[in-house]
């Protein structure tokens, strides 16, 4: 089977999700991707199963296929790719409803053009684009979140209680303490939040190594363990969270913040906590210009 064939037969995987996808952006508005993935797994049904299957490079691959769905989108014209994190239609992709057959089109037409780009036939703008990386690659941000959280998914359960400590404390917590195991009833922590100098709030977290998502039984659990103990709970994960969790956490006595492995990563790199910065460099044209002659 030739590169490109191989290609075709993967692309049709992710390519059924261009459709809902754009149906997502315009239900929601701009979204986070892990957002966009949960809203598509539920409209579409998508079994537990699947969202959980993993590819070798340990991403998820159910995620990794929407991510795709939206690049080829964002080369079409109908998702912005200006805002880092945040997936948003463009005027046309608001207008755009999308059959399974377009949608295909699509992938065919991307896949012609980068493979055009790739030999040097071609010199339309369009071919002049950056040719796809293999299916599994995902841009640099979707790789960054992809490899922190198999870092942090491979600690230990005590280890990822104390990373996620140190990330409290970095965001202005105080007399954060993890709890020990025999006593913390589901806590894996507390600690105190500094709102105003005269109101303060007793926060106490519990942190779950996931790559499935959190159940609607796991938040009532820690409501209840947080129960006249805490004015706020954090329930902190590397997975994601079903609706039905989504749904319970809104309720009050104490209310329960989500963190998920998308909002967690975000949260590392504000504070640049175990992330290096790195300068990336791109060729400034205009000043080879004058060499030329």
């Amino acid at each position: 089977m030739t590169k490109r064939a191989t290609r075709e037969r993967q692309g049709a995987e992710f390519v059924k999700w261009m459709r809902p996808l754009l149906d997502c952006l315009r239900e929601l508005g701009a979204s986070r991707p892990r957002q966009v993935s949960e809203w598509i797994a539920e409209k579409e049904r998508v079994p537990e199963t699947v969202r959980e299957e993993l590819l070798q490079s340990k991403q998820e691959r159910f995620h990794n296929q929407v991510q795709w769905a939206r690049q080829y989108l964002v080369w079409e014209g109908l998702l912005d790719d200006s805002k880092w994190g945040i997936w948003s239609l463009t005027p046309r992709g608001i207008q755009t409803h999308l059959t399974d057959e377009q949608a295909k089109e699509i992938f065919r037409k991307w896949v012609t053009i980068h493979t055009e780009a790739r030999r040097g036939s071609a010199q339309t703008p369009e071919a002049e684009k950056a040719a796809p990386a293999p299916i599994e690659a995902l841009p640099d941000e979707e790789m960054l979140e992809a490899e922190l959280l198999t870092v942090l998914r491979n600690l230990s359960p005590t280890g990822f209680e104390r990373v996620c400590r140190h990330l409290l404390l970095a965001y202005g917590f105080e007399n954060v303490t993890n709890t020990k195991q025999s006593r913390d009833g589901g806590i894996d922590g507390e600690g105190i939040l500094q709102i105003n100098p005269f109101v303060s709030s007793v926060v106490v977290f519990q942190c779950k190594r996931y790559q499935r998502s959190v159940t609607r039984e796991e938040v009532t659990r820690l409501r209840g363990d947080a129960g006249g103990r805490a004015d706020k709970a954090l329930l902190i994960t590397t997975g994601t969270f079903t609706p039905d969790a989504r749904k319970e956490a809104e309720r009050v006595t104490p209310r329960i913040e989500l963190i998920d492995g998308e909002q967690l990563v975000a949260m590392f790199e504000e504070k640049q906590l175990g992330m290096k910065p790195r300068t990336i460099y791109e060729v400034d044209h205009v000043f080879f210009e004058q060499f030329k002659v």
